[in-house]
Formats: C-alpha cells, sequence, structure tokens
C-alpha cells in the first residue's frame, strides 16, 4: 500500500518509460486447476472425462520477456533454474541493456533472487540503468502478468494445440511475434498500476 500511495500520481508518461519484465511457465498440459470436466453420472473415469496432469517442471517451459509502451522484446527460453549468473549473462547483458539503452526506459523487475543479486545490481548501476523499485509480492499491479495471460489462453487456442515441447515453444515465439496476444498498449489505455 506504501508503493502504490507514494506513485498514485504519477503521470501516463512515467509509466509509459517503464519497462516491465518477468518469467512465465507455459504448461502443455493444465496444471492450474482451472480446467472442468461435466460428465454423467457413472462416467467418472471415462477417458473423455480424464484430464492428464503433469508436475511443475516437466511438460513445461519458463519464457522471459518484457513490455514497454509501443514495443515487446524478443521471448527468452530458460533452460534449468534462473540462477544470478544466468539472468546477468542471458538476459541483462544481451536483452535488457540494449533495449533499455534504445529505448531509454526504467527497468522494472520484481524483487526475485537472481534480480536483486550483487552481480545484477551492480551491473546494472555501471551501465547506469535506472530501476523501478517495486513491492513484494506484487505481479497484479505489472502489465506483463496481463500479457502472459493473454499469451497462454492464445496458446491454448491454437489448432493444433502443442503436443511437445519443441512446438510449445514455437507456438509461443509465433503467438509473441505476430501481435496476436495482447498487446501491452491497451493496458496503459486502462488507469493502469497506481489506483490505491
Amino acid at each position: 500500500l506504501e508503493w502504490a500511495n507514494a506513485h498514485i500520481r504519477c503521470r501516463l508518461a512515467l509509466w509509459r518509460g517503464v519497462h516491465f519484465t518477468d518469467e512465465s511457465w507455459f504448461s502443455l498440459y493444465r496444471a492450474d486447476c482451472r480446467q472442468r470436466v461435466w460428465r454423467c453420472v457413472g462416467e467418472r473415469f471415462a477417458d473423455v472425462n480424464v484430464v492428464k496432469r503433469v508436475a511443475h517442471g516437466d511438460g513445461g517451459v519458463m519464457v522471459w520477456a518484457g513490455v514497454c509502451y509501443g514495443q515487446l522484446t524478443q521471448v527468452h527460453f530458460i533452460d534449468g533454474i534462473l540462477n544470478p549468473q544466468g539472468y546477468h549473462d542471458e538476459i541483462l547483458r544481451p536483452i535488457v541493456v540494449p533495449f533499455i539503452h534504445d529505448c531509454h526506459l526504467i527497468l522494472q523487475h520484481d524483487n526475485a533472487p537472481p534480480h536483486v543479486a550483487m552481480i545484477c545490481t551492480q551491473f546494472l548501476e555501471a551501465e547506469n540503468i535506472p530501476v523501478l523499485a517495486w513491492p513484494a509480492y506484487s505481479p497484479d499491479t505489472s502489465p506483463i502478468e496481463h500479457v502472459w495471460d493473454a499469451l497462454d489462453r492464445r496458446i491454448r487456442q491454437c489448432v493444433p494445440v502443442p503436443a511437445n515441447i519443441e512446438q510449445l515453444r514455437t507456438a509461443i515465439e509465433e503467438e509473441w511475434t505476430t501481435g496476436h496476444n495482447q498487446h501491452p498498449d491497451q493496458l496503459y489505455a486502462k488507469e493502469m498500476c497506481c489506483t490505491a
């Protein structure tokens, strides 16, 4: 609440200058318990009524990307667990720094351990990358969360639905780059982020 109160008077121009970034997990199978199955009495275990489930860690991919007003970064697939060195070497140095310098933006990333590790904070300071302070446990205030949700819905509507990891990666890249996902500009048109 303190963060929201401090930013409540921020103008749209400020938010248009922020590069919102985050990671998201995309699964081949619905593992979020949102899928419902309607069945008749006596059909409980019929194949048509059984939903495949895979524990988190199998059957999906972790993706990093960023959005700002008018632009999207490339998507980056994270193999394994993202650690500070990987965040520095695979994301900050090759993607974030050039993007922010070219567009003159402020970086927003959450307080995940790889993001706030010394190697990353010192690197961002050395590169003169301004970082927007972000409250802990507040993903819903970042527009990229809505973009991830829209992208996930688009992938689930693909025909055919991705059946393996390679198809899932291809679908994510295609949906991200073709602009069929909810473009972040639409989110800025709404009174975003700072309504306490």
